[in-house]
């Protein structure tokens, strides 16, 4: 079965772009994305709506050039994607990590080594990430959560190592 890591919000938080505020845990997501890629492995992240994967694939056109995370939304780009995948829908292509945004477990999450999700602070995502949890754990799937900030400084320190 996959890992499932849950990364824990303790405060709402949004960051401020050109295009829009978004919330701390996409802009995770979107670091962790990142990360992946650097590691050589494919990731989809799994959008709640169109608007948001839209979003997010603006956001990743942000990041720096020494930064740059090749990425596309579902059905554009390279035959076969790119190292980063951005839906709302179903991934078309086999991927290694899940990176979800939605508050619902994907009916696909099974074919996937490795779940990121998120607990945000607001009191009805909280729920909903809980529900999600519960709903993992009842798949089989091997659970873990992580503080966010003791997992930003981690990320952080593993990207200056490289």
């Amino acid at each position: 079965m996959s890992q499932v890591l849950f990364y824990i919000h303790s405060e709402d938080a949004f960051v401020s772009t050109a295009e829009a505020s978004l919330p701390t845990y996409f802009v995770q997501a979107c670091q962790l994305a990142s990360y992946y890629y650097q590691q050589n492995k494919k990731v989809f992240i799994y959008t709640e709506n169109q608007q948001d994967a839209f979003t997010v694939d603006e956001y990743l056109w942000q990041f720096d050039g020494d930064s740059f995370v090749p990425h596309n939304l579902v059905g554009e780009g390279p035959r076969y994607g790119s190292p980063v995948e951005i839906s709302w829908l179903a991934p078309q292509h086999p991927r290694a990590v899940l990176i979800n945004l939605s508050q619902n477990i994907p009916e696909f999450n099974l074919n996937f080594q490795q779940i990121i999700d998120f607990v945000p602070a607001q009191e009805q995502l909280k729920i909903n990430a809980r529900m999600r949890y519960s709903a993992y754990k009842k798949l089989g799937h091997t659970l873990s959560t992580q503080d966010v900030k003791t997992a930003s400084q981690e990320l952080t320190n593993q990207t200056e190592d490289k």
